[in-house]
């Protein structure tokens, strides 16, 4: 398989690993280090921005931190709206999907019936970009689109597109996530690293 030039930005490893959402994968991708040179990164936001633009959008709102980067500069380039949404964990969830991403208080009246692009720099599990969801809808926006440059496995598709939404990406790559009593690594004893402080 040919890789995509935006696959050389990003630093992978392997083993096994919870991540946010609960479900366990054996991938890993620290994100952090693909900002660290923002103009590399920025012709594949320019080229989402521009499937951004065929769903009429007048917002984009992205979850803090990475997912915030890319809509700022995709808000920049479109001339639209800019909006985040912010990382709270809920006390005493042990189940799958126990983050939520509300929107900061003093944006969520300008978020009421904005037509929204949510965007993450990577979804795998889709964590992040559902609490957005949740949140925007709460305030009476209209989300046209989800995307990411990074789309791994199907589990953002078979979420958001039975709801209507389509999703946008640059790359899409298949991707294992097993819920924890599902796991194969578990069973095996493979040692499981805890990364829920990110958002997949």
């Amino acid at each position: 398989m040919t890789t995509h030039p935006f696959m050389d930005l990003l630093s992978a490893r392997e083993g096994h690993f919870r991540y946010e959402s609960g479900y366990h994968s054996d991938l890993w991708l620290e994100l952090d280090l693909l900002f660290l040179r923002p103009r590399k990164v920025q012709p594949f936001v320019s080229e989402l921005a521009e499937k951004f633009a065929q769903h009429g959008i007048t917002a984009v709102c992205g979850p803090l931190i990475g997912g915030a980067l890319v809509a700022e500069q995709i808000a920049a380039e479109l001339d639209i709206a800019f909006f985040y949404t912010e990382r709270v964990v809920r006390p005493q969830h042990g189940g799958l999907y126990p983050v939520e991403y509300p929107l900061p208080k003093s944006l969520r009246e300008a978020a009421r019936e904005q037509r929204v692009a949510i965007v993450d720099d990577v979804i795998s599990a889709g964590s992040a970009v559902r609490g957005t969801l949740t949140s925007l809808q709460a305030q009476g926006a209209d989300v046209a689109v989800v995307g990411a440059l990074l789309v791994l496995g199907d589990s953002a598709a078979q979420f958001f597109e039975p709801r209507g939404i389509p999703i946008e990406s640059i790359v899409a790559r298949p991707s294992p996530l097993w819920k924890p009593e599902g796991c194969p690594l578990c069973r095996a004893g493979v040692p499981l690293e805890d990364v829920t402080d990110s958002s997949a």
